[in-house]
């Protein structure tokens, strides 16, 4: 048996252990939860013990730990996104006479989109203290299944308002705690969780303007060189229309850099757009990123006595427009607001 077939019939083994133990453990659990458990019980016994080392220490320096490491990838990725635009897209759209207005608008969704980074970044998420959290300890009701009344911060020493969270990375609880983001470095909570959203709205927005002006520019290419109707030679020497197959092939041999970004930026529409809809639904009904999942454990819960989580419903919600209002004017305390 060659070193291949060794290989094959090896991770068959390990796929094959991960799914019985998954079979036969957390029946409680979830099946996504259950599968990464498994998944992990397997890695912990075949990948030696300082690979395991060395990947903690790493992921815990870039999840655990305030560090700018993202925030640098996020700028990096940016220059290189707008430099190629910059570079190639932009002097060719020019030159097909595209209209000013439309190949500025990705520079003006930049400048706006620095704007609710910085704001994001550097605004007080609602961060609570000794001292301030009197102003958020009647801002919420408790609901009694996520948050309860007299519940004390183990690490903070303050009592914990309804929907607050303490968060690990930046050590301090959070006042309607969304999530820590290591992009902005910063937890999104009730005073930034506005920025956030616009934030992702004007980075979703330059992807998509600039994926439209790349897309436009290699299909008016195509157009203007009728390559449509023409004909290419196949390997065996035979004549064959040009499909979408080979235009693909010979506009990335052509432009490759410019065909690559527009790659990744189509994708990168695609999840930050799907993203920023996930955060609007949050928004409109009310919930944060931390409750919703809590939310969906809880209704997966099938424990017999465990009605009282069976039975979670949001009470936050105000209705759209009260939602909405909410995310815009932050509730604090009742004794605050009489101030």
């Amino acid at each position: 048996m060659d070193f291949l077939s060794l290989f094959l019939l090896y991770v068959f083994l390990v796929l094959l252990t991960i799914l019985l133990v998954c079979f036969y453990s957390g029946r409680k659990q979830s099946i996504p939860s259950r599968l990464i458990t498994c998944i992990t019980q397997v890695l912990l016994r075949i990948v030696p013990s300082q690979v395991q080392g060395a990947a903690h220490w790493v992921l815990h320096g870039l999840f655990h730990k305030r560090n700018c490491t993202f925030v640098v990838l996020h700028l990096l990725l940016e220059a290189l996104v707008y430099g190629e635009y910059a570079w190639e897209v932009f002097g060719y759209c020019q030159e097909l006479e595209f209209s000013s207005h439309f190949l500025l608008l990705p520079y003006l969704l930049l400048a706006v989109n620095i704007g609710f980074f910085i704001l994001c970044s550097k605004t007080n998420p609602g961060t609570i203290t000794k001292s301030n959290q009197v102003l958020f300890l009647h801002a919420y009701a408790y609901d009694g299944v996520m948050f309860e009344k007299g519940v004390e911060c183990s690490t903070c020493k303050v009592r914990k308002p309804a929907r607050s969270k303490h968060c690990g990375v930046c050590n301090s609880c959070v006042h309607r705690f969304d999530h820590h983001c290591v992009w902005v470095n910063n937890c999104i909570g009730a005073f930034n969780i506005r920025y956030f959203l616009l934030y992702l709205l004007t980075l979703t927005s330059m992807a998509v303007s600039i994926a439209v002006l790349t897309a436009t520019f290699l299909i008016q290419v195509v157009l203007l060189s009728n390559m449509m109707h023409g004909y290419y030679t196949d390997d065996q020497g035979q004549e064959r229309p040009i499909d979408a197959f080979f235009l693909i092939q010979h506009l990335f041999l052509t432009f490759p850099r410019i065909v690559f970004m527009l790659g990744f930026v189509v994708v990168l529409s695609i999840v930050l757009g799907s993203y920023f809809c996930f955060t609007l639904y949050l928004i409109l009904t009310n919930q944060t990123s931390n409750e919703w999942f809590k939310s969906a454990r809880y209704k997966c819960s099938s424990s017999e006595d465990d009605t009282r989580q069976r039975g979670y419903k949001n009470i936050y919600s105000r209705g759209i427009q009260g939602n909405i209002t909410e995310i815009l004017k932050p509730i604090m305390s009742p004794e605050k607001k009489q101030r």
